[in-house]
């Protein structure tokens, strides 16, 4: 067991951190502040080969692991959360559940386009009437002959609008229950697809959020994902995945409300010295630093497991429910060590808190990461 990165990973580390410093980190807040979906960023992941960069070699993507996936994230985050909640929608929650579910030809067709960064993806679960529980979703799926017909809302979708593939679960049979869900992939310029207005949000601002609205939609049977009502397994299947990225993004945006509070402790002058000297504010950083350091091991370790076989929903719940934990505590924390400047938006600090936020809510509340913890140690799984 190592619990240091190796030479692979050091250098993902390193190619992601200078990719983020030089290409994100110039327009991060101008892109905040304007709420602007940020296509050049876009345009720069794909040219660098993030998008799609866990996606199969042989349909054009990087075929790396989910330890660097994860690094990746973490540093994106660290200078820009709202691009990498875009990567990591599209390189996880969409282009993993296609390489795993999607059949024959469209896998093929999809998987190219997702790992060339040509076209984005989107994954619609969320609706008004099912956010934490995701089994009472009211989008019907109608067969009729070779194809289904599809009716709903979506909301609260990230890359809605932008994205070209949306990944959309609906009921066959309410009856059923979760059983009665399967998943299809839709394309944005289908006949009877349209768009809310995006949401106007506290947080990860640059990134696009909205409803997807789904008016007798046909979709080939071609194009379901899995058999008839193992839409809902699939559904958690990917959260699980794209679970270890929020947890990453947490780590990446709390490192940097800490190296943003170390650079000013140093500088801050109070009472005739640097801040820093003091003891209230350095028992702060040592704080942030110490569960910084824990979440992102714990995060490592369920991307780890991430990339093994079989569900491993408990120790990915755990670093997504710390790792948000934290980076929620420890940007307000650091928003505190600026004092008055913390509360202004010319000091990044303020961004980091309101983008941490999100990812307490976001792809399961905490609270359902709680849930799923304590389900599995009370089966004893």
């Amino acid at each position: 067991m190592s619990f240091e990165l190796g030479e692979e990973h050091q250098e993902v580390r390193q190619a992601a951190r200078q990719f983020a410093e030089k290409e994100l980190a110039p327009r991060a807040t101008e892109i905040d502040l304007a709420g602007e979906f940020p296509w050049e960023n876009v345009e720069k992941l794909k040219k660098y080969g993030y998008l799609g960069m866990n996606l199969p070699e042989e349909f054009g993507g990087g075929g790396m692991d989910k330890i660097s996936h994860a690094i990746v994230v973490e540093e994106i985050s660290r200078v820009c959360a709202a691009t990498a909640v875009i990567l990591a929608v599209h390189n996880v929650l969409f282009g993993e559940t296609i390489n795993r579910f999607a059949q024959g030809a469209v896998r093929e067709e999809v998987l190219r386009q997702a790992a060339s960064g040509e076209r984005l993806g989107a994954f619609a679960l969320t609706e008004p009437e099912a956010g934490s529980d995701a089994g009472a979703v009211a989008t019907t799926a109608v067969r009729e002959g070779d194809e289904y017909v599809i009716s709903g809302r979506k909301t609260f979708i990230t890359n809605a609008e932008v994205a070209h593939w949306y990944i959309v679960c609906a009921t066959m049979d309410r009856s059923k229950g979760t059983r009665g869900i399967s998943a299809f992939l839709v394309e944005r310029n289908q006949p009877g697809v349209s768009f809310g207005k995006p949401e106007d949000k506290m947080g990860i601002r640059a990134s696009r959020t909205g409803d997807v609205v789904l008016e007798g939609v046909r979709v080939h049977h071609s194009r379901r994902l899995g058999e008839e009502g193992e839409g809902f397994r699939i559904a958690m299947a990917a959260l699980d995945q794209g679970r270890v990225g929020i947890a990453a993004q947490a780590v990446g945006i709390a490192q940097a409300a800490l190296e943003a509070s170390v650079s000013y402790a140093r500088q801050r002058v109070q009472f005739g010295k640097p801040i820093a000297e003091l003891q209230a504010i350095q028992w702060m950083i040592a704080e942030m630093a110490t569960d910084i350091e824990a979440a992102r091991l714990l995060t490592y370790r369920a991307a780890a497991l991430a990339g093994m076989p079989g569900r491993h929903s408990a120790a990915i719940a755990m670093a997504k429910l710390f790792a948000s934990s934290v980076a929620m505590r420890h940007t307000v924390k650091a928003v505190q060590i600026h004092g008055g400047y913390g509360y202004m938006r010319e000091y990044k600090v303020e961004r980091f808190m309101r983008d941490a936020k999100i990812t307490e809510i976001y792809e399961g509340t905490s609270e359902v990461m709680k849930l799923i913890i304590a389900q599995s140690l009370l089966r004893g799984q």
